[in-house]
Formats: C-alpha cells, structure tokens, sequence
C-alpha cells in the first residue's frame, strides 16, 4: 500500500505522460517490490525544467531530465537486494519516458514504522495482527 509522490522535469510533453509514468512506476513497485497495485496510491507532478537546477545549471540548459521519486512502504517488507533492483530498474524505465537523465536524480524508498503507517484509517500493523489471528481489522472508536 505504498504511497508514491512522482516529481519529474522533462522537455518531453505528452499527453498521457503523467500517466504513463504513474502506471509504470505503479507496475515496478509492484514487481520488484511486492506491493498490491491495488492499495497503491501516486502523486504525479510536472516541474519546469527550467526551475530544476542540478550541478549549478538548469534541467533546460543541460537538455536533461530528472525526477524525485518518494515511495513509502512499511518498514522491514523489503530486502536491500530487492531495493537495489527497484532503483535500477525506475531509473532506466523513467529514462524511456521523460529523456536523457541527469546523474543527479533521485528515488527514496521511506520505509515507515507499521504502527505509525496506514490506509482507511488502519495501521499496517492492525493489518499485519488481524490477518495473523484470522479476524478483520477494526478501527479504534474515534
């Protein structure tokens, strides 16, 4: 159920760019990282290439792209292994969409304490303990 907030600079228009990124990254996420595409959440953002400066020059002037990727997951469901591919294989997928990237660009797998991380007003950890008993999840009285 991870959250993932996208910001990407790019020369490159389309218009189903935004979302060719957000159901890409959504399919990696869920290949190499085991997340259910279903529960998964993206924030696609556009920044002018020309306000993205990255060694001292701007995106536009290099004739380059790049993006922040941020992708909170529950901490301790992913191995360094399995994180190592995930960045691999974005960086080169993200190439394919929005250009030529600069070295400086960027992706934090966030990995989130499952007692302080949810969705539908549940804990991951809520989850994790109901699953294992064989009950449903319940939401605290508000």
């Amino acid at each position: 159920m991870p959250l993932i907030a996208i910001t990407y600079a790019s020369q490159r228009r389309s218009p189903s760019l935004k979302k060719d990124i957000a159901e890409t990254v959504t399919a990696l996420t869920a290949r190499l990282l085991g997340k259910d595409p279903k529960v998964t959440a993206v924030i696609v953002s556009e920044a002018d290439p020309a306000d993205w400066f990255a060694g001292g020059a701007s995106l536009a002037e290099q004739g380059l792209s790049s993006y922040w990727i941020d992708v909170h997951v529950t901490e301790g469901t992913n191995t360094k292994d399995e994180k190592a591919a995930y960045l691999a294989a974005v960086f080169a997928a993200m190439a394919e969409l929005i250009g030529p990237l600069h070295h400086e660009t960027y992706l934090h797998v966030d990995e989130v304490k499952a007692d302080a991380y949810g969705f539908g007003g549940l804990s991951q950890e809520r989850r994790y303990i109901a699953a294992r008993l064989g009950v449903p999840p319940q939401r605290d009285a508000a």
